[in-house]
Parts: C-alpha cells; structure tokens; sequence
C-alpha cells in the first residue's frame, strides 16, 4: 500500500511530527510513505521518498495558508506526472482539504471558545497566532466531512472532536501517542547526583521541570512563575525548557522583575532532554489544554512524578497521590500542590516515581507501531 503523509514539520521536536516520525521507522519495511512536509528528518531514506515543500515554518498562520497552495501542486504533480498512485493520503488536522485519513491533535473550534481568552498571547505573537487558531477552526468542518477516519491520541480529544462534530464521531479512532521508555530510562544515583551538580543544583534543593516548544501561556509557566514567588521556598529551583529566543528573552525578564533570576533558569530550544528530565525532582505542567503532551509522557518514562492539571492525555495516565498530584489551575492551586509535594517523604516520593514510570511503560513506540500497523490494515 502507498500512503501520501502530509505534515509540515516531521521533525522529533514537533509533537504530531515526532508521531509520525515513530510510525515511519517503524512501518516503512510493510508500506511505501511518500512525506510531503517542509522539514523532515528521515529515518529511513532507502524506503521514505520527501517530496520538500520550500515554505517558511513562521508565522504558522502563513504556513497554514501556503501549505494549503503548494502541497496540492506538490501531490498533483507526482499523481499525473510522475504517475505514481496512493492508495491513502495522511493529513494532520485540517492541513489538507483532501485526504482518507486526519491526524488531529487539536480540536482548534472548542479551544476557540473555551480557551482562548484565558490563554491567549499578547501583542503581535498573539494575533498572528489567534488568526491560525481562526483559520483550522474555519476548516476542520470541511476537512472532517470528507476524511474516512479522523485518529485521536486520547480518549479526551475523541470526546471533544464527537461534541464539536457529532456528524463524524462514528469515524473518529482512538491511538495514544508513543514514549521512548528505553532511551528515557533514569540513571543510577550516582550519575544523576554528578549531573545535578554539574547544573548547578544543591542536594537540599528541590527541582521542578517545565517543558513546553512554546505556548507558556497555555501551558501555565506564569502561574508557575507567580506560585514559586508566592511560596518564597529557598529550596524551589525551576528549570524552564523549550521555547524559541524571543519568548525566552521575554519570560527571563519577566522573572527578574519578579525577584526569581537566581531561581529559574531558561535552557531554551534543548535536542536532547533526558539531562533536564534526570536531574529534576518532578514535572510541573498547569497547562489549560493538552491533546496527550508527549513531554508528560516523557517525563513519566524518566520517572519524575507529574504535578499537572486534568487536561487531555493527562487525565488518563495521572493518579492523584499514586504516580503524581492533580493541580486546580491557579496561582493557589499549583502552590498548594508544591506544598503538598515538599511535605512529602523521601520514600514517598520515590515511589510516585516508580508509579510514573510502570505507567509510562504502557505507551511503548512498539505498542504504537502495531497499532497503526493494525488500523492500516482495516483501511486496506
């Protein structure tokens, strides 16, 4: 079977493109992919052919429109010229107004009108981003009317998906995201403690990790930011990854006039986390909407406890007081859940971590494999 894949980014630091990336290598010896994206970071160059799509990745609203003229011409040409036959086409989301298949990781028509307000971006960076918000919720009817099967990572956004557009909920299929559990496995004591101390972290100290590719303010690094100067704790060490240099620049500011230089460090755009997830104590994520974040995942996998909000992915994969603690979304809440995982004993703590990771292990990349490789099949 020939499947067209159409992504703009397959890349391991994009959230839906890493999927991908997971799915490719892992079935490329079964069926052709051909991947129409504008980066694509090939695992497997001998069987996956990359039809390139030159087009700027920012703003992603200009993406979004451009992709929307170039990929079709990219795809007409290999159909009538190069003669080549697909079988199914792949999109994500509404990216494409053609296709068998969507990849949704957002329901952008519920997010508009639930989210938005609270999280939404200031200035220019706001309005270029509310616009792309806009214009996948414009499309997503169209695009979900025309598809076979829309594939959702979590049992939340299924949900969400039905409520918007309950016409097309009988196609929508439900396939958790992947986690490397292998290549995040924690080290032993004495190489984390080396680590830490190489970062710059005291024994004493307690190190909490936020990841996030951007979106702090729907993610909730400001209500982080404002419980951690709250609760006034020395012991408190935030580590802030991801984010690109301009928004990095704007949140180290924000934390200097709010006293926390010494406190917070921002690592920014990071290839490899494993050394950030090692050497923190537990994952905070008072995000406001998540599809399933591949960094909980990750952060599970590399056995830190999850201090996080009931988004979607989260919800199924958190045990309050087991592997984690269930966070209300406000500066009160989150410092109430900081509070109750300082208070926490050694052993405690240890064992939310083990939790974390047993419960990480269930969302394998072989586990993923198979099942795309299983929903494929039916298709055929």
């Amino acid at each position: 079977m020939r499947i067209a894949v159409f992504d703009y980014r397959v890349t391991a630091t994009n959230p839906v493109g890493s999927c991908h990336l997971r799915l490719l290598a892992g079935l490329c010896r079964r069926y052709d992919f051909t991947v129409f994206a504008v980066e694509f970071e090939n695992p497997c160059p001998e069987r996956i052919q990359w039809v390139r799509i030159p087009l700027p990745v920012r703003p992603y609203v200009l993406l979004y429109v451009l992709y929307h003229l170039a990929a079709p011409l990219a795809y007409a040409y290999h159909c009538l010229i190069r003669r080549q036959r697909f079988d199914l086409v792949q999109v994500v989301e509404s990216n494409m107004l053609f296709g068998n298949v969507s990849y949704s990781h957002f329901c952008h028509r519920l997010y508009l009108a639930r989210h938005w307000r609270e999280t939404g971006s200031r200035g220019l960076r706001g309005i270029a981003r509310g616009m792309a918000h806009r214009a996948a919720a414009l499309m997503e009817p169209w695009v979900y009317r025309r598809v076979n099967r829309v594939v959702a990572p979590s049992r939340g956004l299924s949900e969400e998906l039905s409520e918007a557009y309950p016409e097309e909920s009988s196609k929508i299929h439900l396939l958790a995201n992947p986690v490397d559990v292998e290549r995040l496995r924690p080290p032993d004591l004495e190489r984390r403690f080396a680590m830490r101390e190489r970062q710059g972290f005291a024994a004493h100290e307690v190190v909490l990790l936020f990841v996030a590719l951007g979106h702090f303010e729907r993610k909730g690094l400001p209500l982080v930011l404002k419980s951690i100067q709250e609760l006034d704790d020395p012991r408190i060490r935030l580590t802030v990854v991801g984010g690109q240099p301009g928004l990095v620049a704007e949140y180290r500011r924000r934390a200097a006039g709010m006293g926390l230089s010494a406190r917070v460090t921002f690592e920014g755009m990071q290839a490899d986390l494993r050394p950030y997830y090692w050497t923190a104590d537990a994952f905070i994520f008072p995000s406001c909407y998540e599809v399933f974040p591949l960094v909980a995942l990750e952060a599970a996998a590399a056995g830190l406890p999850l201090l996080a909000t009931k988004v979607h992915g989260v919800e199924e994969m958190l045990h309050n007081q087991e592997n984690g603690l269930l966070l209300e979304r406000s500066v009160a809440g989150i410092s109430q859940g900081i509070r109750q995982w300082l208070a926490l004993a050694e052993p405690e703590r240890h064992s939310m971590s083990r939790q974390a990771r047993l419960t990480a292990e269930r969302y394998s990349i072989d586990h993923f494999v198979t099942a795309w490789g299983a929903f494929y099949e039916r298709l055929a």
